[in-house]
């Protein structure tokens, strides 16, 4: 017996070798369009919001700082690379 997480796996990648990785960005662009006409620009504020506090929650405020300079460090090392 297949589980539906089984089945949602199998089904996503028959999908993805019919029609290309670029249909699932495309079907997300246009799940994003409508959902930002349905709800509004303020929804994507609160679920960031709740999000952000479930991470806080999760990882305590020490995460942040954490990933703060690891983003930090490779926005500099990028800089670095191509500064001429």
């Amino acid at each position: 017996m297949v589980t539906t997480k089984e089945a949602g796996r199998k089904g996503g990648l028959t999908v993805k070798r019919k029609y290309g990785p670029a249909f699932f960005s495309e079907i997300g662009r246009r799940g994003g369009k409508k959902t930002s006409e349905n709800y509004g620009s303020e929804f994507y504020s609160r679920i960031g919001e709740k999000g952000g506090e479930e991470v806080r929650r999760r990882h305590g405020k020490a995460f942040y700082s954490l990933i703060g300079k690891k983003g930090g460090k490779s926005r500099a090392f990028k800089q670095y690379r191509f500064d001429f």
